[in-house]
């Protein structure tokens, strides 16, 4: 399973970037994970769109979700260029009856994921972890039967995530705050609580990401290898993650 970084930023992309947005492949099966401001213009570097086999939403929050209605006329217009009827897959919650709904166009469909159970999607098995955010948003536990993956999305820190977390193979954790501040209010975590989590859960690989647009992110990293004592990354678009079969 390899997972590429299209996106990271939180709130707005910074100038040649954009915001949350990661692609995961599996033998072929290519599965877009949250799709922000940017993301379509970035992710045309690494695959053409049109061959994305699904789209997966973690919440509707405009930096995770900005440039889905751009890819729903990408698929509109290729269709009508290339005499084609294809459409995407888009999965979301329904716990915002007006968001789900726009997930649904000419060349796209919006799917309900059930929050109980585990989605299958090709190759690839996801459960979902409800996360302390303002809106309805959920963590993500992805594997292909041999790599686990976990995708915190927006949230605080919460002992639950340990449990979710534990012994995957890399742990996307959100990182929108510096060591000493709170994130209980607006629902993210810092990097303190990031290298906790991963240490905790004893994962084998942190990945920093949804930074912040202030301070210097290198003590993201200082601070967070203070608590966890396996590999860190923060993100940035070149990152990848590979695994082989």
């Amino acid at each position: 399973m390899n997972v590429q970084i299209i996106g990271y930023w939180g709130a707005f992309p910074e100038a040649d970037g954009a915001t949350s947005c990661y692609l995961i492949e599996k033998s072929g099966y290519k599965c877009l994970l949250d799709c922000g401001s940017g993301a379509l213009s970035r992710l045309q570097k690494y695959m053409n769109p049109f061959e994305l086999d699904a789209l997966l939403l973690s919440h509707y929050h405009a930096d995770h979700v900005a440039d889905v209605g751009s890819l729903q006329y990408l698929y509109l217009v290729q269709n009508m260029i290339q005499s084609k009827d294809k459409v995407l897959p888009i999965y979301g919650h329904q716990l915002d009856q007006n968001k789900f709904s726009s997930l649904s166009h000419k060349a796209t469909k919006g799917i309900a994921y059930d929050l109980n159970s585990t989605l299958t999607l090709g190759p690839l098995q996801i459960r979902f972890l409800k996360t302390h955010h303002p809106v309805p948003c959920y963590a993500m536990r992805i594997t292909d039967g041999e790599t686990t993956i976990v995708y915190t999305a927006d949230t605080s820190h919460f002992e639950g995530l340990v449990t979710f977390s534990e012994g995957a193979d890399l742990l996307i954790a959100e990182c929108s705050l510096y060591a000493g501040m709170d994130g209980s209010g607006p629902g993210h975590m810092t990097s303190e609580e990031c290298g906790k989590l991963a240490q905790a859960a004893g994962v084998k690989q942190l990945w920093l990401s949804h930074l912040p647009h202030f301070g210097d992110q290198q003590k993201l990293k200082i601070v967070a290898k203070q608590q966890y004592q396996g590999p860190i990354q923060i993100a940035k678009e070149t990152l990848s993650f590979n695994a082989l079969p």
